[in-house]
């Protein structure tokens, strides 16, 4: 499952750009993800206020298989965090491009959101990883 309206990291991250000149951008990981971490049991994510580098990661999802990295797609600060996966990180398996989502980040430069994949691209990336 990969919506055509999001855009995409190598690393299998999401974003959702709602267009606004100024505004944030919501992240998430992909269905291809957090199928393969499995159950997800915990998720550590920045705190609003914080700045992420674009690429460097900026938050850790463990499942019962393992722990990975989420890493931020833009260069920016957080202005949101889903509290909701404090409590139930297990909405990342259920709804990853909806109630799983992780964080909202206001890009510092809105122009590295063109160096992200579109949803074509990305089901030929997942597909090149077998």
């Amino acid at each position: 499952m990969v919506p055509d309206d999001l855009t995409y990291t190598s690393e299998h991250e999401w974003v959702r750009d709602p267009g606004s000149s100024e505004g944030s951008v919501r992240v998430g990981i992909t269905d291809f993800a957090q199928e393969a971490l499995g159950d997800i049991v915990y998720v550590n994510l920045p705190e609003v206020g914080a700045e992420v580098r674009r690429g460097e990661a900026c938050g850790e999802v463990e499942s019962t298989k393992s722990v990975s990295d989420v890493y931020a797609p833009v260069t920016g600060t957080v202005v949101a965090r889903n509290e909701a996966l404090d409590d139930h990180p297990e909405l990342v398996n259920s709804d990853p491009y909806g109630e799983g989502w992780m964080l909202e980040i206001r890009p510092a430069d809105r122009g590295e959101l063109e160096s992200l994949m579109d949803a074509e691209s990305y089901r030929a990336h997942v597909e090149q990883q077998g």
